[in-house]
C-alpha cells in the first residue's frame, strides 16, 4: 500500500502534553515539532489544527496506547476522543489512529542512553513518542 504524497502530522496524546511530529512531503521520516499542553482539550485541539495548516498537512496520526495484551483502556479512550475532535474540526483531513504500544518507553530509554535527564526532557520525549508513532505508521505503508 502507497502512501499519497503530503505531510502528515504524529500525536501522542497524553494526559498533561501532546508531543507532535510532521513528515517530510514524501512521507519517508519524521522529525519533532513540538509539545502541547493537553489540559486544555479545546486549546490543544486548536493548535493542532493551527499546526496542520502550517504544515499544510493530508492527514493526522494518533497514536493509541492500548495495553500489552492489545486491550483499550482510560488512555486510549482519551485519544480517540481527542482523535474525534479534531477531526470534527479538520474538514476533508483524515484523522488515523496507529498502536503505539512502549513508543514512550522507547523514546525514555532513547534519551535516558544519549545522556538527557528523562525527569527535564519530558517535552521532548513526547515529541520522540509521536515521531515514533508517525515514522512506524509511514514505515508500514511502504
Amino acid at each position: 500500500m502507497s502512501v499519497t504524497r503530503g505531510r502528515r502530522l504524529g500525536v501522542d496524546v497524553g494526559s498533561v502534553r501532546i508531543g507532535v511530529a510532521v513528515s517530510d512531503p514524501d512521507s519517508i521520516l519524521a522529525t519533532p515539532v513540538e509539545t502541547v499542553p493537553g489540559r486544555d482539550i479545546d486549546g490543544a485541539v486548536r493548535r493542532l489544527c493551527a499546526l496542520v495548516e502550517e504544515y499544510e498537512a493530508v492527514g493526522v496520526i494518533v497514536g493509541l496506547p492500548k495495553t500489552l495484551r492489545n486491550t483499550d483502556g482510560p488512555a486510549v479512550e482519551k485519544a480517540r476522543d481527542f482523535g474525534t475532535r479534531l477531526a470534527d474540526k479538520l474538514e476533508g483531513i483524515p484523522v488515523l489512529y496507529s498502536d503505539e504500544r512502549l513508543t514512550t518507553v522507547a523514546a525514555q530509554q532513547a534519551l535516558h542512553a544519549s545522556g538527557r535527564n528523562t525527569k527535564t526532557s519530558r517535552g521532548v520525549i513526547d515529541q520522540a513518542a509521536a515521531v515514533a508513532i508517525l515514522q512506524g505508521w509511514l514505515d508500514s505503508r511502504r
